[in-house]
């Protein structure tokens, strides 16, 4: 194994066995991904086309072993600095070395550095150069007889500005408390303690609140630190930013004291002891103390940003995987009401074919002419379906369009909104500018708000996954830890799906497996020169794509009118022979059998196992012999609003409603009910059995039936429940501990999470 793996030129030896060991994963598992990922290969090509070689992981765990081995790779690049920065200094024992060389954690090896790493001037060094380490020695020693004072008149100089006794130990002691906050076993000590024990505080800052806050309730606030839920931690670190919150740890000191007391083997017979200890309390507070709270804030703060992040790529996946309508023409409106309603229409393809501007609120005579020119394009363009926005005047405009359609006797066009986040970000961006130079910002708003409706997937890559919102504190978490992360899901998504490659954007085929963005400008660049691709094997065609990067895209593009029959589907091409040969032991021509679920049924898939195909890719080929090609997304189902539901104003508690779920965090899910404001169902509303995660049982684009609890117009707040009229919260958890039913003889709920009842919104925090 270890030949294989200094392959990898990435990793030490006992690095495959520990990683494994981490991820549940076995060892022959880690090492095959990594050496796929060493020679180019993606997560998702991995995942669909090398099942064998992985023995069936799927993206999620291909991915963990890639961030595993990334963080190896940084770790042992580490470790290989500081031990040449040490032996430099001539400093490197054996047993030194041995113990830099069994870290497994960056934190336990920079706590063994610390000593020999390049310092500002300290008072420890500002002692040593008054010549007092040989009395900081005798402190450590803690001999048993002899008195410190005594023993510290040695050392007093005025030339070295050791004016007395007192000067001479303080300075001894400074010495002593820096050699012992550059122990490792007591600084990895309290760092474990701290992070196990802690409790994270916030307070008002005072003058802060004489306003309303979004912080309310953070004014007095405790939770350990191995407990707070990400969004209450992200909450209080935005306060604090923000200048309304003072966030601090706290935490026993004592255990941590004794601890450090036995390391130093401090002896109370000694009487130096008490100077020992006194050196220990300052090196605590003044100089492990600070450090170790920030190392733990650290990582509480990546970890709050890991699940935050998970959230938001959760939500992204689920928005970007929503059914699409298809191929079918569209007409897509961006409600304006002042400046007008931009219309576009697009064909089956989504391109563009023409564009006008309704105005509904100046007038009887605008209106009407509104309605013309809607029924004019209606019965020019033929859409199957009228696609709004659903920003200001969204639901206003939606039913000006249905009674248009009533009144002009126009059937089997279907209205639906269609959620315009990021809309205008889209339409003001290069890309955009890119694909219509000719058109108003405000139309390209309108083309993408009905290129959504046609296909979420390929109109939704473009945008900057920030900017669609569906998370919670996007702004507050690490920006390079949820820009790769949404990348990821991207890519994820794209190939999934798979893509048409005659049709794709560039933006869209960047995200194939083994292209990215140079690639893809290249791709489009020849299809524009040479016309449309008749085969998979052309892109071998264009410049600069070579067979690696064939082999990593190939399986993923289509073309549904392509040369070979497998051309349309997600077998590889080099499965292409295999393939062909199940045909003919079938009897069949190869295009007879692709899309024949009676001739797949007939192979016996046992036939063809051999050393480099197993039965999970031989599963995946006939899948795909049976229905080609297949969107693996839902079937478009419309949604539907109440047509006596348009605002908040039409809102009364109890009202029955349908809605889609908008976004999902960790305190609950917000819902569009169609009045331009999502409401929150709360997590203690949102199912009858006890769930602490959301996700548990909503996602991003989930059709819901919902409650009104309450609304608050003038803080634009609606609170929903998913568990019946009358019945906000209670029963279905939120409080407690998991497998804990709370209701209502249960008792009060913790004051760090209060009941839905008493504020729905407090968990936002921000």
């Amino acid at each position: 194994m270890v030949a294989e793996i200094d392959q990898n030129e990435s990793l030490d030896a006992s690095s495959i066995p520990r990683l494994a060991a981490e991820l549940n994963i076995a060892p022959r598992q880690v090492l095959a991904v990594a050496k796929l990922l060493f020679e180019g290969s993606t997560i998702p090509f991995i995942a669909r086309y090398r099942k064998e070689v992985t023995e069936n992981l799927d993206e999620v765990q291909i991915g963990k072993i890639q961030e595993r081995l990334e963080y190896y790779k940084d770790l042992e690049e580490r470790r290989t600095t500081i031990l040449a920065s040490i032996g430099e200094q001539g400093k490197l024992t054996d047993d030194l070395k041995a113990k830099i060389l069994a870290c497994t954690t960056k934190n336990a090896l920079e706590d063994l550095y610390l000593p020999f790493k390049p310092k500002r001037r300290t008072r420890a060094m500002i002692a040593r150069e008054k010549g007092l380490e040989p009395l900081a020695a005798m402190i450590l020693q803690q001999p048993v007889s002899g008195h410190p004072d005594e023993a510290a008149k040695a050392f007093v100089d005025a030339e070295k500005k050791v004016e007395s006794v007192e000067d001479a130990l303080s300075g001894a002691r400074d010495i002593v408390a820096e050699l012992a906050s550059e122990n490792a076993e007591i600084r990895a000590f309290a760092r474990q303690y701290f992070a196990a024990n802690g409790v994270v505080v916030s307070e008002a800052v005072k003058d802060a609140t004489k306003e309303p806050t979004k912080f309310e309730q953070y004014y007095d606030f405790k939770e350990k630190a191995v407990d707070i839920p990400s969004h209450r931690y992200l909450a209080i670190r935005r306060g604090e930013n923000e200048g309304v919150l003072k966030r601090s740890f706290t935490v026993d000191v004592d255990p941590i004291l004794k601890r450090m007391c036995e390391l130093m083997k401090v002896n109370d017979r000694s009487p130096f002891a008490i100077h020992l200890r006194t050196a220990l309390e300052d090196s605590y507070k003044r100089l492990i103390a600070p450090s170790v709270e920030t190392d733990v804030s650290v990582d509480l703060k990546m970890k709050a940003d890991r699940a935050a992040v998970e959230i938001f790529a959760k939500n992204l996946r689920s928005l970007l995987l929503a059914a699409p309508l298809g191929g079918r023409a569209v007409i897509a409106v961006d409600p304006g009401i002042r400046t007008g309603c931009k219309v576009a229409a697009l064909d089956a393809t989504g391109k563009f074919l023409a564009n006008t501007t309704l105005y509904l609120s100046q007038g009887d005579r605008s209106e009407m002419e509104a309605r013309i020119d809607l029924a004019k394009l209606i019965a020019k363009c033929q859409p199957a379906a009228i696609a709004v926005g659903n920003g200001t005047g969204g639901r206003e405009t939606e039913g000006f369009i249905r009674d248009t359609l009533k009144k002009a006797n126009i059937k089997n066009v279907m209205v639906i909104q269609v959620n315009e986040s990021g809309a205008s970000i889209y339409s003001a961006s290069e890309v955009a500018r890119d694909e219509f130079p000719d058109l108003d910002l405000t139309v390209r708003g309108a083309i993408s708000i009905g290129r959504r409706l046609q296909d979420p997937l390929a109109e939704l890559v473009k945008l900057d996954p920030k900017s669609i919102g569906v998370g919670q504190y996007q702004h507050d978490v690490h920006q390079p830890l949820l820009a790769q992360k949404l990348e990821d899901v991207v890519v994820s998504c794209v190939n999934h799906v798979g893509v048409e490659l005659n049709t794709a954007s560039a933006f869209l085929l960047a995200r194939v497996s083994g292209i990215g963005n140079s690639l893809a400008k290249k791709i489009v660049s020849h299809r524009d020169k040479t016309g449309a691709f008749t085969s998979r094997a052309g892109l071998l065609k264009v410049s600069s794509l070579g067979p690696k990067a064939f082999e990593q895209a190939a399986g993923f593009l289509r073309l549904r009118s392509g040369d070979h029959p497998l051309d349309a589907s997600a077998v590889h091409p080099e499965r292409y022979a295999l393939v062909e040969k199940m045909a003919k032991d079938v009897g069949v021509d190869l295009k007879d059998l692709v899309g024949s679920k009676e001739l797949a049924d007939k192979i016996d898939i046992r036939k063809y196992v051999s050393a480099e195909v197993g039965e999970p890719t031989l599963k995946d080929i006939i899948a795909e012999l049976k229905k080609p090609g297949r969107d693996p997304r839902e079937t478009f189902e419309a949604p539907c609003f109440r047509d006596d539901v348009n605002t908040m104003e039409d809102l009364k508690p109890g009202m029955e409603l349908m809605g889609i779920v908008t976004n999902v965090t960790a305190f609950g899910a917000f819902v569009d009910i169609g009045v331009h404001q999502d409401g929150l169902v709360h997590v203690s509303a949102l199912s009858e059995k006890y769930i602490t995660d959301p996700a548990e049982v909503v996602q991003t684009g989930d059709r819901v039936k919902v409650w009104v609890i309450d609304v608050d117009i003038p803080r634009k707040r609606i609170a929903l429940s998913a568990k019946g009229p009358g019945r906000p919260g209670g029963g279905g958890g939120g409080g407690g501990k998991p497998g804990e039913r709370r209701g209502p003889s249960a008792g009060p709920r913790p004051a760090a999470r209060p009941a839905f009842n008493s504020n729905p919104f407090a968990s936002l925090g921000a």
